[in-house]
């Protein structure tokens, strides 16, 4: 499912796939993955995340569980909403002293080494660091106390490879900055480390951030810890696959047409994508600046709540990010013993209608609903809502998208960043080291860029494509006032094979159409898992 903190509001499901199954030593098996290494079992009462308005101009989080018997993976409703804190468990071990930092870091570090070789999740694994960091965090917390050492000591984060980290590679996934190791930390990295974090490496992801299934990385592709032979998701595929597998607490991602939420989907993990502005892009690797927010995944919706009161807020650093007070998010969230039979009573809730149609897995349409009658039965107002341009949203996102990505991308030329080749003139220079550097999918994205903003074309193309972007936003805009929360799938589908796509970039393309249309319009999504498919 999909929900906001802030107004303005919107919820989406997310199905994963039924059966998983892994590989291991040539032997096909069914995924029974241990708690500690997988996401918990999804076969339990059905969960839900929401909200509703309040007297205040302040929105509160529920968690509510359903008064239903156990249901069938397909009807289970966001299980993530309210799965154990991991964030929460590791302050109490250290508090009551049951773990150290270290041992707790071990145990990660120990999983991530065994899960590595099949789920590559990283680019670059920093565990020399992040255990020095790790007993350093132990002198501090026996000499000064838990409290001074911040709210995320000792919780391992892995962070996608095209935000900055000083002290270790940031490349994009692209073989133009192979070694690039930037000067500073990204600023969401930066206040992450404040608090206590230990970044224990940066995650794999398709190329400047440019796909949506890990495939297009420059160094490896990275599989679906429930099933090796299906694709995480993309374009932050190595952060959720990364939390899936339990290689880090929680992980850092961005989001440009649906980025966080796509890969959460597919990963059965809880992805954030906040508001445009909410979380500061200093040290993000620019791929369509009016579009790219820092997000995050957890294992629960009370991780990344914690993880966004700590990277939210203004950033002298980023003109575009928000000036407005930020929440402590998880405080909001209301213990399942305080709420009502009914928590629901009087809120609205809106299905978008254009997300059920033709190009949806049944399973997935199936899915949704079932998570809409749970809904009703917690004492909401469920009805299918129409929004006019949602189908617009998709060619306009990929004019825009491209047409800064090509402006964006130009300083990736061999001089100032990244690898170089030689050449008798600087456009042979700037020719080769692109040439060599850059992957298809950058190269053809660039293209389309660039053609969309050649003379003669730009009012035919890019300007249209504005123009649908304002009809989005206020076809959002109608909608929120009508509704408190809109519902809608993440895919279309379950998580698809390895290479199934690869070789068709418009089947691949249509597979955004849920997504696209929340980034333009700036607002704020949540995903969480509603059931299996088939």
């Amino acid at each position: 499912m999909h929900t906001s903190f802030p107004s303005p509001r919107l919820i989406c499901c997310a199905p994963k796939p039924r059966t998983p199954t892994l590989t291991r030593g040539g032997v096909r098996r069914r995924a029974s993955p241990p708690a500690a290494a997988m996401p918990p079992p999804l076969q339990a009462q059905r969960l839900l995340l929401s909200h509703r308005r309040l007297p205040s101009p302040h929105l509160r989080c529920f968690t509510a569980v359903s008064s239903l018997p156990s249901a069938p993976a397909k009807t289970v409703a966001a299980a993530a909403a309210h799965a154990p804190s991991s964030i929460l468990s590791i302050r109490e071990s250290l508090l009551s002293g049951e773990r150290t930092a270290a041992e707790i870091t071990a145990e990660y570090l120990s999983r991530l080494r065994r899960t590595e070789p099949s789920v590559r999740s990283f680019i670059h694994v920093a565990d020399a660091a992040a255990e020095r960091e790790a007993e350093e965090l132990d002198r501090r917390i026996a000499t000064e106390g838990l409290d001074a050492v911040g709210p995320l000591a000792g919780v391992l984060v892995g962070v996608k490879d095209n935000l900055c980290t000083a002290n270790m590679p940031s490349t994009g996934g692209s073989r133009i900055l192979d070694g690039y190791q930037p000067a500073y930390d990204a600023t969401a990295v930066r206040r992450l480390r404040e608090a206590g974090a230990i970044v224990v490496g940066k995650t794999n992801l398709d190329e400047f951030g440019m796909g949506s299934t890990t495939e297009g990385s420059g160094f490896q592709v990275t599989t679906n810890p429930w099933d090796d032979s299906r694709v995480p998701g993309g374009s932050s595929g190595g952060s959720a696959s990364a939390v899936s597998a339990r290689q880090c607490v929680v992980s850092l991602g961005s989001d440009t047409g649906g980025s966080v939420r796509q890969p959460a989907s597919f990963c059965g993990v809880v992805g954030l994508k906040p508001t445009y502005g909410r979380v500061s892009r200093f040290g993000l690797m620019a791929y369509a600046s009016s579009l790219d927010v820092v997000g995050c995944f957890g294992s629960s919706v009370v991780d990344t709540a914690t993880i966004l009161s700590v990277i939210a807020g203004h950033d002298k650093m980023d003109s575009t990010s928000s000036s407005h007070d930020v929440s402590d998010y998880k405080s909001e969230l209301v213990p399942l013993d305080l709420l009502e039979s009914k928590p629901l009573n009087g809120m609205r809730i809106g299905i978008i209608q254009e997300t059920l149609g033709e190009g949806v897995e049944t399973g997935v349409i199936s899915s949704i609903k079932d998570a809409a009658s749970h809904l009703e039965q917690l004492g909401s107002v469920v009805e299918e809502v129409s929004l006019p341009s949602f189908s617009l949203g998709l060619p306009a996102y990929y004019i825009l998208a491209s047409s800064e990505a090509s402006s964006n991308l130009s300083r990736y030329d061999g001089i100032r960043y990244g690898r170089q080749v030689s050449g008798d003139d600087l456009n042979e220079l700037y020719g080769g080291s692109r040439a060599n550097g850059l992957g298809h999918e950058v190269k053809m994205r660039i293209l389309m860029g660039t053609y969309a903003l050649s003379a003669g074309y730009y009012d035919a193309y890019y300007k249209r494509a504005q123009q649908v972007r304002t009809l989005v936003k206020k076809s959002f805009k109608e909608a929120l006032e009508r509704y408190d929360i809109l519902v809608s799938p993440a895919a279309p589908s379950a998580a698809y094979k390895i290479g199934e796509k690869i070789n068709d970039p418009l089947a691949m393309y249509a597979g955004d159409t849920m997504t696209v249309n929340v980034n333009l319009a700036g607002l704020p999504a949540l995903v969480v898992p509603c059931g299996f498919l088939r």
